[in-house]
């Protein structure tokens, strides 16, 4: 019995890492992607230095949901609470 909690709470924990690192990730591109948009409006010669810095903002906050990609397969696959 105790085995299926832990199992169930893994399941639920995965679910929610993946799905909260989503939004989150979501968020944090759109606003990184219209802040990008905004200075190159206001400033169109800053253009390649402001894409540049918006890529690897874009690729550092996608590696987030990754990182809890990973960590759900853990707890779904390779539980360490399940003796």
């Amino acid at each position: 019995m105790e085995q299926a909690i832990i199992i169930a709470a893994s399941a639920i924990g995965a679910g929610l890492a993946i799905g909260l690192a989503a939004i989150g990730a979501g968020v944090g591109d759109g606003s990184v992607t219209a802040k990008a948009i905004e200075g190159m409006a206001r400033q169109p010669e800053a253009k390649g230095t402001i894409l540049v810095n918006m890529l690897i903002s874009v690729g550092l906050i996608e590696s987030i949901p990754i990182i809890a990609a990973v960590i759900a397969i853990v707890l779904v696959f390779a539980n360490p609470f399940i003796k």
